[in-house]
């Protein structure tokens, strides 16, 4: 069996909503909660959060669960999990961003199972998406698009809208890029060795440096996954959603 494991970057900063992953949310942080559903799905050998934050840490480790500090600064939540697996014997690492409290275990299976088998034996990244029906939304640059071939390798990813829909008899599907994503160790490590690319620059979407490298993620449509947390309406969403469930 491969050795699988998730790896939750936790960076404490955050440009458009200052140390949101400490906010509380239904009883506890938001990095608890994602930390804590991660753990719940059963998938992982292991779950680690990497942080620069001695909050972050310490919010983990008090409750018993495992967290580890980054030796250096980092530009990308994948050189953060990069140097923390750099070292270790793992086939398969899930990255799980930390603003995502509402993990759940079928999206993740789902994402983990195209590296099965012979064909799997190809895929070197993965990722999530999710179809998108709001006009504003899909016009929204806070929302990543991304745009895929007939076998779902994606063939960009953009703030902008894409497709864009010239044709109106056409009936193309939008797509968002759920930032959870699934890499073969060396496909990790190979991406903090290459330089950011123009594309990537210009968009602020780290997996456009896979792109830029010839290397297609395999995106995985996946139901609902839940809200992500980048503004303090974002949150205000969750705590509704949570206090439905």
């Amino acid at each position: 069996m491969p050795n699988i494991i998730a790896m939750i970057p936790a960076r404490y900063a955050a440009t458009r909503f200052p140390a949101k992953l400490m906010q509380p949310l239904a009883g506890k942080t938001v990095i608890r909660h994602t930390y804590d559903n991660t753990v719940a799905t059963g998938l992982f050998n292991q779950v680690w959060v990497v942080t620069d934050s001695t909050l972050i840490f310490e919010e983990i480790t008090s409750h018993g669960g495992n967290a580890m500090m980054s030796q250096r600064p980092h530009e990308s939540g994948s050189d953060r999990i990069a140097e923390a697996v750099a070292d270790m014997e793992v086939d398969i690492v899930v990255n799980v961003q930390g603003d995502e409290p509402f993990v759940r275990r079928q999206p993740l299976e789902q994402l983990l199972q195209v590296f099965n088998g012979e064909q799997g034996q190809q895929v070197q990244v993965a990722s999530l998406m999710q179809q998108l029906n709001n006009a504003a939304q899909i016009a929204d640059a806070n929302y990543v698009k991304v745009a895929v071939d007939l076998q779902g390798n994606s063939l960009f990813f953009s703030r902008s809208v894409i497709p864009y829909h010239r044709d109106k008899n056409a009936q193309p599907a939008y797509y968002e890029h759920i930032g959870v994503y699934a890499f073969r160790k060396q496909a990790l490590l190979q991406f903090t060795q290459w330089p950011v690319t123009p594309l990537e620059a210009a968009e602020k979407i780290e997996c456009l440096r896979y792109l830029e490298h010839g290397i297609p993620l395999r995106m995985v449509a996946v139901d609902y996954f839940g809200v992500e947390i980048d503004t303090p309406e974002d949150l205000v969403k969750a705590e509704a959603l949570l206090l439905q469930g």
